[in-house]
């Protein structure tokens, strides 16, 4: 008796510790009929315990062409260790790929004491595996002989995935644990990520409204049986799912509305998704095109805990109705504000699926297209390069309308606000750099600085005074609602610029040194690397020499035992300058995690000691697959 059921066309069943599916492709297609009874180019979609390895023959093969996962938990892939010495390439979900290839820091950093975090991130693997990409999400990509659209879904976990594939007649979608039965779920528990809100079960209302738009004909389950009747077996659980959320909120949650109604005006040509996480706007053409003012996180349900990448999902689930509403034949063009990953996201994302160009000031480029390299908040995982680098200053004209960048220092360092004319408005956007609530009456903005990002004691006088420049009539920011622009809020911000400097003022040291108010005299550059055992490394200590008079900078970089111990390193730096003193170190053969660099720093009489500081991992190369930091 054979150990598979075959549940449609050339899609076969093995019941394990979830159900794991051999998709076999027709014979005669790329990479279907080898010569006499064995074949190849199947794949497996989950992995279970692996001993469906032990049963191939029966199926006819061989091997298995590829694996690939539709989320991270033990009992969909405890046997991939079997697949890795089989030399099965493995995929994985592109927002889950740490919990498999990098799974060991989750257990390690993983908060036990006084543990507030809900998630079913402890289900996990046991130990890292090897992983030979992920998966392209909302693409059709090759593995072995078959052709497998990916469609994120999350709800059992923030990074699950579905898989499409064309059998035959059939429509097939292997669903892992989105869904169980018609109107059921496998687990209720796996859907909480935080510990009072209800993110996962919105999120699973959303992914089963989505992917009944794939139509599927028959669902595959990771525990259940096959549902023929597809999207009736999705709108009964989105269904049952609304009520189970609305039961946990004050009021009602009309997701189907946020599917349906992603978008309001402010202007006719002006949009704001008003389901984003941090706003995103929409510039729209006359062409047809259309040009984002940042993309972070879009249909956001809440924020899961932690802020590991398995915690943070971008994905694209508002593009179909800004298509189908608002005549819109393509994203041309993204703007990024600034750095922080509730406002970028998702911009790598829109460059791979919908074509879409990266346009970043030139202070924010750096940053985005090496985010290790600097100790900054809030960063994206991987490297987002630019397609088109801003001047600040700068007049770039998109279809009809030109845009001005600004250079807007504040919220952080490395922010920009864009000004643009629409419809007979002018409009400054401004991403965070303070509330812009709007209210009637009110007697305060909230300047949004935090030191870590970068803030000097007069960014916000440079803010206000850019604002009279410009004189907006709207100005659109990152969290909140816009506000119409009129002569007494400018000289509201123009005050409390004028405050905050004498805060920091009064506060701080003046006794012939003006200390930055970050607090940042010493920095170490690359702040993170990953690096093979051997490897040779550069390094600038970075310091800010804050006396009113010229005085010589001694800096010593501090290594862990057994790495080369470089000279230390002078120069004299003028009178608030800023300087930068480079080393070259050379790793130890040891493999070792997390390696610690400091910067010893001397300014004139002044020892500061170890100032600042840098971290290294040093792995053996080709241990795992890591894409937001590249091997050295």
């Amino acid at each position: 008796m054979s150990a598979f059921t075959e549940v449609a066309p050339g899609v076969h069943r093995f019941t394990d510790t979830c159900n794991v599916y051999v998709v076999i492709p027709p014979a005669g297609s790329a990479g279907g009929a080898r010569s006499g009874a064995e074949r190849s180019g199947a794949i497996a979609i989950d992995f279970g315990s692996g001993d469906v390895l032990d049963h191939l023959g029966e199926l006819g093969l061989e091997t298995l062409d590829a694996v690939l996962m539709t989320h991270h938990h033990r009992d969909q892939g405890q046997g991939l260790p079997r697949a890795v010495e089989a030399g099965i390439p493995i995929f994985v979900p592109p927002v889950e790929q740490d919990l498999f290839a990098r799974v060991d820091e989750m257990w390690s950093a993983r908060a036990l004491y006084n543990d507030y975090n809900l998630r079913q991130d402890r289900f996990s693997l046991l130990d890292p595996v090897p992983i030979a990409g992920t998966v392209p999400e909302y693409r059709t990509a090759r593995f072995g002989g078959v052709d497998v659209k990916t469609v994120p879904t999350p709800g059992h976990t923030m990074g699950s995935v579905t898989y499409l594939v064309d059998s035959g007649d059939a429509r097939v979608a292997f669903t892992g644990d989105l869904i169980y039965a018609p109107g059921k779920v496998w687990s209720l528990a796996a859907t909480q990520w935080s510990y009072t809100e209800n993110e996962g079960p919105a999120m699973n209302v959303l992914s089963c409204l989505l992917l009944q738009e794939e139509e599927p004909t028959i669902l595959l389950p990771s525990h259940g049986e096959p549902m023929p009747e597809a999207v009736d077996a999705l709108d009964q659980l989105a269904t049952r799912m609304s009520g189970y959320v609305d039961s946990r909120r004050t009021h009602p949650w009309d997701l189907r509305d946020w599917l349906e109604r992603p978008f309001v005006r402010l202007t006719d040509h002006l949009l704001l998704n008003r389901t984003a996480n941090s706003c995103v706007y929409v510039l729209l053409s006359d062409s047809g095109a259309a040009l984002f003012i940042d993309y972070g996180y879009d249909m956001s349900t809440g924020w899961p805990a932690g802020t590991d990448r398995a915690a943070r999902r971008p994905w694209l689930a508002s593009i179909p109705a800004l298509k189908r509403d608002f005549g819109v034949t393509s994203v041309e063009v993204v703007l990024g504000t600034h750095y922080h990953d509730d406002h970028i996201a998702g911009l790598n994302l829109l460059r791979d699926v919908e074509g879409t160009e990266v346009w970043l000031p030139e202070n924010v480029a750096p940053i985005m297209a090496d985010p290790m390299r600097t100790d900054l908040p809030c960063q994206w995982f991987e490297p987002i390069p630019a397609d088109r680098v801003l001047g600040l200053g700068e007049t770039v004209r998109w279809q009809e309308y030109e845009i001005v960048t600004h250079e807007l220092p504040g919220h952080t360092l490395y922010a920009a606000a864009f000004e643009f004319e629409v419809d007979g408005v002018r409009v400054l956007a401004t991403g965070d750099q303070q509330t812009a609530e709007g209210r009637l009456g009110v007697q305060r903005e909230i300047l949004n600085y935090q030191y870590r990002n970068r803030f000097r004691r007069d960014d916000f006088i440079q803010s206000a005074a850019l604002y009279r420049r410009v004189a907006p009539g709207l100005m659109i920011t990152g969290h909140w609602q816009g506000r119409e622009v009129d002569e007494d809020y400018l000289q509201l911000l123009t005050e409390q610029g004028d405050e905050l400097a004498a805060i920091h003022d009064g506060l701080l040291p003046d006794d012939g040194m003006l200390p930055p108010a970050d607090g940042n005299l010493v920095l170490v550059e690359p702040f993170y690397q990953r690096v093979s055992p051997g490897a040779e490394l550069d390094y600038e200590v970075v310091v800010v020499n804050a006396y009113d008079e010229p005085r010589e900078v001694v800096a010593r970089l501090v290594t862990p035992a057994g790495w080369s111990d470089p000279d230390a390193a002078s120069v004299v730096a003028g009178a608030g300058e800023t300087v930068r003193l480079r080393f070259s170190v050379r790793a130890t053969a040891n493999v070792r995690k997390r390696q610690r660099i400091a910067a010893d720093v001397t300014i004139g009489a002044a020892r500061y000691g170890q100032a600042g500081d840098a971290v290294v991992d040093t792995v053996a190369p080709g241990a795992v697959l890591d894409t937001s930091v590249p091997l050295r």
